[in-house]
């Protein structure tokens, strides 16, 4: 049980990809992508992942099993900017963490925050073995200072299994500063939804448990008209099972957002998965003790069409101002961590059929 970590420099990236390391059947290879982002692809004997180790560390591309699980975007590959909506399409963007979410009038932070692109001056690869196998992974550090408000140290991880087409996903948050520290986090994971795809997760779907959000967002706008989408929103509010199976019919453009009130299984952790046709899944598990809130995204438009199952996170995706006000701000003492962590992938059909009855026996105790 041992990890080796390798940094990673800017001069090993160039436009043709090279493999870099290679651990058993898992591979690391590196590149540089037309417009200068770099990109390092981990891939298993199920697929690949394409991360961002420079920007935001985000996890650009997932494919497993011959299937994109990434959302549909405008975007065919990152652009180098720390501007949230001009590059755009991840499978998964870390948020936060002074503040995250939409700003209102009275907020002065950017969309989601300054992790969704920020850019890490340490990146480096993770080689290693432990209970679950080898893998190759991912890891950084990205140190935000802004003198008389703010210091923090933000750490990703993400680990690649040789035989699994599951990941573990985490982030250490530290504050550095003498005082405490107000934060919030989001794991934005958008998954690309499939027509006639359920929707199964470890919470109620009640309107009291599972709760639209009647407001539209200003930086959205719809391809039909908007009274015609408020009225689909009200539909959802009393009747929130209508959103469970992606039919085309729906009206999920320009979003639809839920507020969403989960059950934790024996060991602290909440389950969604995107059930495709064929039986294959998408798969989400966070831990409820430090993400303990979020919401479900879907936008289906012609240009965007994304599931973000659920977005694990500390706080409802409403800006600072308007989450401070609900008391959904966190804490972090002087010198003091928090760690979130979470799974995500793909489950084959059997364990799919066994995750499916896994949540029925948590919702059966509700």
């Amino acid at each position: 049980m041992s990890t080796t970590r390798i940094q990673l420099q800017h001069a090993v990236f160039s436009d043709k990809e090279t493999v870099f390391v290679e651990h058993g059947s898992v591979t690391a290879s590196v590149f540089r992508y037309e417009r200068g982002v770099c990109g390092v692809r981990l891939t298993n004997q199920h697929g690949h992942l394409i991360l961002l180790p420079f920007q935001g560390q985000q996890i650009w591309e997932c494919q497993l099993a011959d299937r994109n699980l990434t959302m549909k975007s405008m975007f065919s590959q990152p652009n180098p900017t720390q501007e949230y909506l001009a590059t755009y399409g991840a499978f998964l963007v870390h948020c936060g963490a002074t503040a995250m979410g939409v700003p209102s009038q009275e907020d002065s932070h950017p969309l989601h925050g300054e992790l969704p692109n920020a850019p890490y001056t340490q990146a480096y690869l993770l080689v290693g073995e432990d209970e679950r196998g080898t893998f190759l992974g991912l890891g950084g550090q990205y140190e935000y200072t802004i003198a008389f408000n703010h210091h923090y140290l933000f750490e990703p991880c993400v680990k690649f299994y040789a035989d699994s087409t599951v990941f573990p996903v985490s982030a250490t948050l530290t504050n550095l500063k003498n005082t405490d520290m107000e934060y919030m986090y989001m794991a934005h994971v958008n998954f690309r939804p499939q027509d006639q795809g359920r929707i199964v997760y470890s919470a109620p779907c009640t309107p009291e448990s599972t709760r639209v959000s009647i407001n539209v967002p200003a930086h959205i706008k719809s391809s039909h008209p908007i009274e015609d989408f408020r009225v689909f929103l009200n539909l959802l509010k009393d009747d929130p099972a209508k959103h469970t199976v992606l039919t085309p019919d729906l009206l999920l453009d320009p979003e639809v957002i839920f507020f969403i009130d989960y059950l934790a299984d024996e060991d602290g952790f909440a389950h969604s998965m995107h059930v495709h046709p064929d039986g294959y899944a998408g798969y989400l598990k966070h831990r409820l003790a430090e993400l303990d809130r979020g919401v479900r995204w879907i936008c289906r438009t012609p240009d965007q069409d994304a599931l973000g199952l659920f977005l694990p996170a500390t706080a409802e995706h409403q800006g600072y101002t308007a989450e401070k006000t609900k008391g959904h701000l966190k804490v972090l003492p002087a010198g003091a961590s928090v760690e979130f962590f979470l799974e995500t992938g793909l489950l084959p059909p059997e364990e799919a059929q066994k995750m499916e009855h896994k949540i029925q026996k948590i919702l059966s105790f509700a």
